[in-house]
C-alpha cells in the first residue's frame, strides 16, 4: 500500500486522538519516516500511576515498505535537570529483515462460544528484532540429589524488545481492531523478506 493521504491523515487523526503533545510526537514520526510510503501504523496511549503522579506515555508504531518505525514519547515532572515539566521522544528505525519474531497473545471471553472473527477481549502484541534481549539464568543441577558439584547455570535468553497490551475496555474495540491489523500487515512483510 502506497502512503496516501487517506493513511498520512489516519495517522495524523489517530495522533490528535490520543491528545498526548499530538504536534511532538507526529513531528517526531514523520521525521523517522521520511518520504517512505506507510503500509500500517499503531498509536497507543497508555497512562500509568507512578506514586502520586499520573504519567503518560504513547507509542507509535509505522510499517513501511522496508523499515518498522518504533517511536516512544514519555512525559517527565521537573526534576533536577529541568525547573519544568518535559517530554522525551525517540524513535528507532529497524529493517524488516532484522525482525526475528511476532507474538500475538489473544484474550478471548467463552472460548467454548468463539465465532471466527470475534474481537479479542484483549491482545498483546510482542516484537523482537534483537536490540534487548532479557536473560533468566538458574544454578545447573544434575540427577544425583547427594551430588554437591558445581554445574554452573543454565538459562534461556529471549527478544524482548517491544510488548504492548491493548485491550477492548481500556483502549477500546477500534483500537484492538488497529493493533490486530498491524499486527498481521508486520507479519506478512516479514515473511515477505525472507522469500
Amino acid at each position: 500500500m502506497a502512503k496516501t493521504s487517506t493513511t498520512t491523515q489516519g495517522l495524523r487523526a489517530a495522533i490528535e486522538r490520543s491528545g498526548y503533545y499530538p504536534a511532538l510526537v507526529a513531528e517526531a514520526v514523520e521525521a523517522a519516516v521520511g518520504g517512505e510510503p506507510m503500509r500500517s501504523y499503531l498509536v497507543h496511549q497508555e497512562t500509568t500511576f507512578d506514586q502520586n503522579e499520573v504519567r503518560r506515555h504513547v507509542t507509535v508504531l509505522v510499517l513501511t515498505d522496508h523499515r518498522f518505525i518504533v517511536s516512544h514519547t514519555d512525559e517527565q515532572a521537573a526534576d533536577d535537570t529541568s525547573p519544568t515539566p518535559y517530554a522525551t521522544t525517540s524513535t528507532e528505525s529497524v529493517k524488516l529483515g532484522r525482525i526475528s519474531s511476532i507474538v500475538v497473545s489473544r484474550v478471548v471471553a467463552n472460548p467454548e462460544q468463539y465465532t471466527p472473527g470475534t474481537l479479542p477481549r484483549e491482545i498483546v502484541l510482542t516484537i523482537g528484532w534483537g536490540a534487548v534481549s532479557r536473560i533468566d539464568l538458574e544454578p545447573a543441577a544434575c540427577g544425583d540429589p547427594n551430588c554437591e558439584a558445581d554445574h554452573g547455570y543454565t538459562g534461556s535468553s529471549t527478544a524482548d524488545d517491544l510488548s504492548l497490551r491493548v485491550s477492548e475496555a481500556g483502549d477500546g474495540p477500534e483500537t484492538v481492531r488497529q493493533a490486530l491489523a498491524f499486527a498481521q500487515a508486520l507479519s506478512e512483510a516479514t515473511a515477505d523478506t525472507g522469500r
